[in-house]
This record gives C-alpha cells, structure tokens and sequence, in this order.
C-alpha cells in the first residue's frame, strides 16, 4: 500500500517538474528574439545608397534613429515611428561649412537648402564667444560656433571698443581704424595673450587670424604669440596669409615656418584665392612640411570670385589690380550687382565702406587644381546674408551643390564619396583637434549624430549666381539635423530648432 501510494507521488511529482519545465521553455521563448516585437525608432530612413567616407561604407542600407542619434544601420528592413524613403537618393553626412561669415536666419535657410548642417566662422571668429550667434538667440535649426577672433580681441585692446563680431546689432565692423593698421606694442600684445585664452576656455575652437586685412600692422612678435598659445592649448589656428603679388608664396613660407617651429596646428584659409595660379606650388609646400612633420591643411571655394569688403586692406594701401591682375570692369558691388567702374568704385569707397565687393580673378583650372588636393576641404566664405532686397554672393545658397553636380556629376574630377569626405568627414577630423563633439559629425556610423542630408546625385545642382544669389539648390531632398527633418522635400520645416551652439572645451574657474 505504501509502495503504491510513493508511486503516485512520485508521478505527481514528475508531472509538476515537466509542467515547470514547460513553463520556463514557454517563457523563455516568449522572450527569445523569436516573438520579439520590431525595435522600433524615432526616424528610419529606408532604402537609400549610404555613404560613409570613413568606412567606405556605400551600399543600399536602412538607417535607424533615436533620441538624435545613429543607432542602427543595416540591410534588413527597419520599424520607425516615422520614416523617409531614401530609394534612388544618396544618404550622405550633413555638409561641415568650415568658413562662413553669415550666423543668420537667412543664412541659415540658405545653408539648409544646400545641405549643411553645421556652419562654423573660423577665419574671423568673435569674442566674447558668448556673443557668437546672435541671430540665433531664440534657436537655431542648423550647428554653429565660432573661433577666438584675434581681430575683435585687437580692437577691443587698442581701441577700447567691443566688437565681438563682424556685425553685432547695427555696429558692422569698418576695416580701416587703428586695430587693422596700428602696430602693437609688447604690453598690448601681452594683454591680447591673455584675452585669447580666455577666449579658448570659453569655447573658442581655436584661432581665427585676419592677417591679410592688418598685414601692416601684425609684428613678428604679435603673430608668433597666436601661433604659441594655439601650440600651448592644442587648437588649430586659422590664417588668411598676408596676400602677395599674383601668387607669391611668401605669406604662405612665414605661416608654414611658424607652424613648424611653434608646433600649432595651422588652416590656411580659401588657399586657391590667395595662391592663384601657382596653387600647385602651394600645396607642394604644404605637403612638404607635413612630410617634416607639421599639421598643416586648407580649403577651397566652389565659386571663383573673391567677396570681401570694398575697405578691406588690399583695396586700401595696396595696388589690388596688380595683385589680382584684374581691373574695375571685373569687380561686382554687392548689394546691386552692378559692374563698377573707377568712378563708382570710388564712390562706394568713400561712402559706403562697410559694404562688399565680388571681384573676379580666380581661373577654373585652378579651382580643379586645389579640388583634386587629397585632403582638400569645401567651404563657402559667405558674407553676409540678412534681407533678400540686399543681395549677396551666391556661395551662401549653392556651394556644396556645385561641388555635387558641377566637379563631381559634370566634370567628373572625382568620386561621389571623396566629394563627400571634402565636404563633411574632413572638417569633423580637423575640428576633433578643437572639440570632442566633432567625433561624432561627418560620419553615418553607429553613434553618429543624426545631421544628415539626402540628395538625388542625377540632378543635384547648385541654381545661385552673382546678381542672383538667392535661389535655392536643386537635388537636395531632405535634411536632418539631430535627427530632426528641418528640410522635407526639398523645403525648409518651421517651428523646430534642434541646432546647437559648438563649443571646444570649457573651462570652469
């Protein structure tokens, strides 16, 4: 009887354990990939040919997208709560503008529509950094940042006067007044020392150096102290060398020569407009040097004039018809478009200082030359853009779709991703020397901010001209900026503001 009633428990107890096995195999299941549900994202961007220049990724992929993010990028079809379907478009890192003077909402609209993302004034920078990004004081849709600019800090030391930028509310800066001519004592230059590095720990990425607009009044001794504190702080500094004659490298030689003996990563800035016919000779220097062991790179524009202001040094102390080999005829005012001639120049000279001047000088073959230079970045130097009744140069609206269509599509000068290392993945390399935040633009990989632009390469092109600078690019589809849609078929979105401010690091006393 008892053997009998053992069995029975026994029995039970096998069919409890295999009721708990099967328990555990059914839950275990229910949580295997299995009966997953979809990982679903914020955005999938579907079916487009995606470039990555730093991998050498270029495949048809699917992107996915959370909390501003690249987290997944693959061949299987991806679940998003909303999605854009890329079939037929290249999907490519937002374009890195690593030289514009033009942190507006109309600047900003234009840049969109071309298809950057981040727009940075390196060359002329500001100071306090605080102030960079006026315009964008209620948000911006697009990244911006600026570097110390020596010049305001100039200003500020032998004038006594803030300016912290080119243009700050009404004040717009008049290149002619003792900062841009006046030589510096030691004391000044010390004290400029000492607010250039301020300007670093408050954000500053890197130096901005003027130095063809002041190329009286910068001493040796005042330029080498530039180049030491970028040493010093580890930051790239960013030259517009002293202009020679049609072409000569001097200023070129004195800014390498500093690089070399101090240390400090050196940008020269627009070289083509500066090197001119002897670009190849320019850039062999430049490639010398780095071969010794300096970290020297450079950009160029995708439009051939020269823009600056009518007051700028080399139109006021210099003969800028031998320099440039060019005349009146070949120079455009600004705000009308027209063709001036002695007289007008004249006229606008002495009355309207402040405005700018497109002057025509830089040959094709020689845009080519710089384009075809391996590590070779694109940038605008777009002036001013603030009203649509007072025109500008058309590099603010169409340079990186030139880039695409013209020296890519037409000309055939390289490859789609090498055209878009040029105008994306270099920048963000150079600029991880400046701050951290660059590691994670110009690229589409896992961990990549979401900025974004998506294009279709048969008919990109860039529509802006001189005379008609505000015309929109074709061919740009969709722009995303921390994986936000601030362009949706080929139309900039109102009401969103997910640009950020770009800071180096900032240090806390």
């Amino acid at each position: 009887m008892r053997g009998k009633r053992a069995l029975q428990i026994s029995r039970v107890a096998l069919f409890l354990q295999l009721i708990f096995v099967a328990a555990f195999f059914i839950v275990t299941l229910l949580n295997s990939s299995l009966f997953d549900k979809p990982v679903t994202y914020d955005l999938v961007i579907a079916n487009g040919r995606v470039i990555d220049p730093e991998t050498a990724l270029d495949a048809q992929r699917n992107i996915g997208i959370r909390d501003g993010a690249i987290v997944e990028i693959s061949e299987q079809p991806l679940t998003g709560t909303a999605a854009i379907d890329a079939t037929g478009l290249v999907v490519a890192p937002g374009f890195i503008d690593i030289h514009s003077h033009t942190p507006t909402l109309l600047g900003q609209h234009f840049n969109l529509l071309d298809g950057i993302t981040t727009q940075l004034d390196l060359e002329a920078g500001s100071f306090p950094i605080s102030f960079y990004g006026e315009h964008f004081r209620d948000g911006a849709q697009i990244n911006y940042g600026s570097s110390v600019g020596h010049f305001a800090v100039r200003i500020k030391v032998l004038e006594g006067i803030d300016q912290p930028y080119l243009f700050a509310g009404k004040q717009t800066v008049v290149m002619g007044s003792a900062a841009w001519m006046q030589p510096a004592t030691a004391e000044q230059i010390e004290q400029m020392r000492v607010l250039i590095n301020q300007g670093i720990d408050q954000g500053g990425l890197g130096i901005g150096v003027l130095l063809d607009y002041m190329t009286a009044a910068v001493s040796d001794a005042e330029l080498r102290m530039l180049f030491e504190v970028a040493a010093a702080r580890e930051v790239p500094i960013h030259v517009h060398v002293r202009r020679g004659y049609t072409g000569d490298p001097a200023g070129l030689v004195e800014a390498i020569e500093l690089a070399k003996s101090t240390g400090a990563p050196l940008f020269v800035c627009h070289i083509t407009h500066n090197a001119m016919g002897r670009i190849g000779d320019w850039l062999a220097m430049i490639d010398q040097a780095n071969r010794e062991g300096a970290n020297i790179t450079t950009e160029t524009l995708s439009y051939a004039a020269g823009g600056t202001s009518i007051a700028a040094d080399v139109f006021r102390r210099r003969d800028w018809q031998a320099i440039f080999d060019i005349s009146y005829e070949d120079v455009q005012w600004v705000a009308t478009g027209e063709w001036l001639t002695k007289e007008s120049w004249e006229k606008y000279a002495k009355e309207e200082p402040a405005g700018a001047v497109n002057h025509h000088y830089v040959k094709e073959p020689w845009m080519e030359t710089a384009l075809k230079w391996p590590r070779m970045m694109v940038s605008t130097d777009a002036i001013p853009a603030v009203d649509t009744r007072i025109a500008t140069n058309p590099n603010v609206a169409g340079t990186f779709a030139r880039v695409l269509g013209h020296y890519v599509r037409d000309r055939q000068l390289f490859g789609l991703s090498e055209a878009l290392a040029k105008m994306s993945l270099y920048q963000a390399q150079w600029m991880e020397q400046a701050s951290p935040v660059f590691k994670r633009k110009g690229r589409l990989q896992i961990g990549a901010d979401a900025d974004i632009v998506i294009f279709d390469a048969a008919t990109v092109a860039a529509n802006a001209d001189y005379g008609d600078p505000y015309q929109p690019s074709s061919g740009i589809q969709h722009v995303l900026v921390a994986g936000q849609h601030v362009v949706k078929d080929a139309i900039r979105i109102e009401g969103i503001s997910p640009g950020k401010k770009l800071l180096g690091v900032v240090q806390d006393f």
